[in-house]
């Protein structure tokens, strides 16, 4: 199984939990010249991004420490150029979520941070 195999696996995990949860897809896997957003959802009005980290270990950390500072602000220019294509979803309340899975897809661990970080 090839990284990329491994990364669809989790996402697909993730969004089934999300799913169960009440959000909405909107869009998976969305790239720009600033990266890629894992996960686009809804959730009422709001539009969500989610970042989607897997971690087998805790040694260097869970997933959520690794969205560091640079990350964020990839993510947050990443969802401008999402916006200015969906004019839409773009007056929308927006959040940040990351989506930290432990483990192995058979036996996931996952932690779900709800507006994990702010973009100013």
């Amino acid at each position: 199984m090839t990284a990329r195999d491994a990364g669809n696996r989790f996402e697909d995990l993730a969004l089934a939990h999300l799913e169960r949860a009440g959000l909405a897809l909107l869009a998976r896997n969305f790239n720009c010249r600033y990266g890629e957003l894992d996960l686009v959802m809804r959730d009422g009005d709001t539009v969500v991004f989610v970042e989607v980290r897997y971690r087998r270990g805790g040694g260097f950390g869970d997933g959520i420490d690794s969205v560091g500072a640079a990350k964020r602000a990839k993510l947050a220019r990443a969802a401008a150029v999402f916006l200015s294509t969906q004019p839409r979803l773009a007056a929308r309340p927006c959040r940040f979520d990351v989506l930290a899975i432990a483990g192995t897809s058979e036996a996931p661990a996952l932690d779900w941070r709800r507006n994990a970080f702010e973009v100013g």
